[in-house]
């Protein structure tokens, strides 16, 4: 099988798996308190230029999750886009985690939260005792369509929650793709655009199982160490977390995995608009490409062995994913299985 599915797909990246065997040796102390802990903290506060608070955990639900509760009190409301990870595929772990929160699917076109019409949003019920309050938004970085929010497009949907004194949260499960493909700094694109919280995604780029929840608003940190613990998530062996974190920023090793991905997401595109019958559904990014097939063409490339998900968004459209371990001949023999079956 080639997999095209998702980045969850592939594995770890040797870096990563040599820095788990690495630390493996010896007794540390727990609960974070381990050095390598300490080394990410200070890895992050370097990487984002100023100083940051980091909890380290092994979801990006729980990243998620625990950031919106902390933001978000239980009669509160959380406004996200409709097609949000946090609001389609998180089983309701916001909800459970904030006490009975809710979320609020902006009506934005795309897969980009408009910042007019958040502001209309962020209006409907506000100061009424029947109706949930506006209390968070939430943004995804890079996007479920693989797009992304350029600076100045964060700081316009900060300027609202500004406006409408509540937080901004980055789901950043792909930060490092938008990053990359941006070719901004990570601290223009999270806090000095206004963003209060970042989940920082590292498992779809070369983890194992790595997260970071980063919180840049001081007055959104004090709960936040005993959410972690209540939630099963103060790992008692974190130094095989942070460890590897620590292989995962080093030597930028995050960015280069970024890069790559990007570059075969092009490349996939590049070749597949070459062929008959094929459609872009929207401009390639970063690593996530959407695309048009006939049936008979999804058919074909899943009998020659390519995997991917299809259908799930409107008939014909499939979602292609690229990854760290995606080689340039695994994207060359899709397109050309492709091209010989539009023959």
């Amino acid at each position: 099988m080639i997999s095209f599915r998702s980045d969850n797909d592939a594995g770890a990246s040797p870096q990563i798996l040599q820095a788990l065997t690495d630390c493996n040796s010896g007794p540390s102390y727990p609960y974070g308190a381990d050095p390598w802990t300490k080394d990410v903290e200070e890895q992050l506060c370097r990487i984002f230029e100023r100083e940051v608070r980091v909890l380290l955990v092994s979801t990006g639900t729980a990243a998620n999750a625990l950031a919106l509760a902390a933001m978000t009190p239980a009669w509160g409301s959380v406004h996200c886009h409709r097609m949000a990870h946090i609001y389609n595929d998180e089983c309701g772990a916001p909800e459970f985690f904030g006490a009975g929160l809710k979320l609020i699917p902006s009506a934005s076109p795309g897969s980009l939260i408009d910042p007019a019409i958040l502001r209309s949003e962020l209006g409907v019920g506000l100061g009424d005792v029947h109706s949930v309050q506006p209390s968070a938004v939430s943004i995804t970085q890079a996007t479920e369509e693989g797009q992304v929010y350029t600076p100045e497009q964060v700081a316009a949907i900060a300027k609202v929650c500004g406006d409408m004194k509540v937080p901004l949260h980055m789901d950043g499960a792909r930060f490092s793709n938008a990053l990359v493909a941006l070719g901004c700094t990570p601290a223009r694109l999270t806090w000095q655009s206004g963003v209060d919280v970042l989940s920082f995604g590292a498992t779809k780029n070369g983890a194992l199982n790595a997260e970071a929840l980063i919180v840049f608003n001081d007055e959104l940190w004090e709960t936040l160490p005993f959410r972690r613990k209540r939630a099963g998530h103060l790992i008692s062996k974190m130094r095989f977390i942070a460890a590897q974190m620590q292989a995962y920023l080093k030597d930028d090793h995050w960015l280069a995995n970024a890069r790559h991905a990007n570059a075969m997401a092009r490349r996939l595109s590049e070749g597949l608009v070459r062929v008959p019958g094929v459609e872009l559904v929207v401009p390639t990014v970063t690593n996530i490409l959407y695309a048009k097939f006939p049936q008979s063409m999804i058919d074909g490339l899943r009998k020659r062995g390519f995997d991917f998900y299809d259908g799930r968004w409107a008939p014909g459209v499939a979602r292609l994913v690229t990854s760290f371990r995606t080689a340039p001949d695994m994207v060359d023999d899709f397109v050309t299985a492709a091209q010989e079956i539009s023959r």
